[in-house]
């Protein structure tokens, strides 16, 4: 069986829930080895996590100053590895994921499609272009195909393997590298992860302010147990942090049900939100284009509508 390379997306001593995503979708092309980054020790902690999710074969991937460094070290990792044992290659889509991507394709002499939303047996890829708006199935040519997943864009199938666990040692620094000075994570909240969230409570031009966001979109999120959501245009006026955008330029998300209050429905941000199984939209302009996308609209604003939606939750529960 063809072998497969997964780039393993972890932070602080976890997974990250993507690289779910990357192992199933990589599934399609072969026994998948999952590839770990990291400084000595690193891997061992995720090996047991990683073949339940379906590596047959985790490398660890393993220098002192791992963690000093970007870029660099994962291309090192899956370019020696590939090209010792030549094989489709399967890397989480964003800033991060597409260098090193493109940086492989020059390396290994092979195609690369970035941000694809399924992998195919026969290494093609389903892609969503011009916002979403067009699905197109695309071929890339090499003995080392590479691809990058879009996160949320498939729904995580673990099934056990192996896992068993090898190491590769890293090649030394060089004047290429960039090197980390400083880092800061980012605080966890109570709230579950954007791109995995099962609900997402989102908020528009139309919350108006920021404390609309503290005073609507919050509470009714967190009642519902659901990760808060953000427009551009909301970002963009201040009400919300960045990281919190949906849509072409932030997350993709796929939730079970998806709210979004004072939301016009630009393409901007449906395209990061419209493979959600239910949406629900409140908005006091009855022609905004959401409307056409809902499974369940409500006109009227939000000032009203969501404290009272919130009252009916608790009373449900009580």
């Amino acid at each position: 069986m063809a072998t497969v390379y997964v780039l393993v997306e972890h932070a602080q001593g976890e997974l990250v829930p993507t690289t779910a995503e990357l192992i199933t979708a990589a599934n399609n092309l072969g026994e998948v080895t999952a590839v770990v980054v990291g400084t000595p020790g690193t891997a061992e902690p995720l090996r047991e996590a990683l073949a339940e999710l379906g590596a047959a074969k985790v490398v660890a991937a393993e220098a002192d100053d791992a963690d000093e460094r970007i870029i660099l070290p994962h291309t090192d990792a899956l370019s020696m590895l590939a090209a010792a044992e030549p094989g489709p290659i399967v890397i989480e889509a964003g800033a991060h994921g597409n260098e090193i991507a493109g940086r492989l394709a020059a390396r290994l002499s092979s195609g690369v499609l970035c941000d694809v939303v399924a992998i195919h047996a026969d290494r093609t890829a389903s892609m969503s272009i011009f916002g979403d708006s067009i699905d197109v199935s695309a071929a890339v040519g090499g003995t080392c195909p590479i691809y990058t997943l879009r996160p949320g864009a498939i729904e995580a199938k673990p099934h056990a393997a192996a896992g068993a666990l090898e190491t590769l040692a890293l090649p030394a620094a060089s004047d290429k590298d960039v090197k980390v000075t400083r880092f800061i994570p980012t605080e966890r909240g109570d709230r579950p992860e954007l791109s995995q969230a099962k609900v997402v409570v989102a908020g528009g031009r139309g919350v108006e302010s920021a404390e609309g966001f503290s005073e609507l979109v919050e509470p009714l999120a967190d009642e519902l147990g659901a990760a808060v959501g953000a427009t551009r245009d909301a970002v963009d006026e201040g009400f919300y942090p960045a990281q919190y955008q949906i849509g072409q330029t932030g997350a993709t998300v796929s939730p079970d049900l998806y709210i979004g209050l004072g939301v016009s429905g630009a393409i901007q941000h449906t395209s990061g939100m419209q493979t959600a199984k239910k949406i629900v939209v409140i908005n006091p302009d009855e022609d905004a284009p959401f409307f056409q996308l809902a499974d369940l609209g409500a006109v009227g604003n939000a000032e009203e509508i969501v404290p009272a939606l919130i009252e009916a939750i608790r009373q449900h529960r009580s």
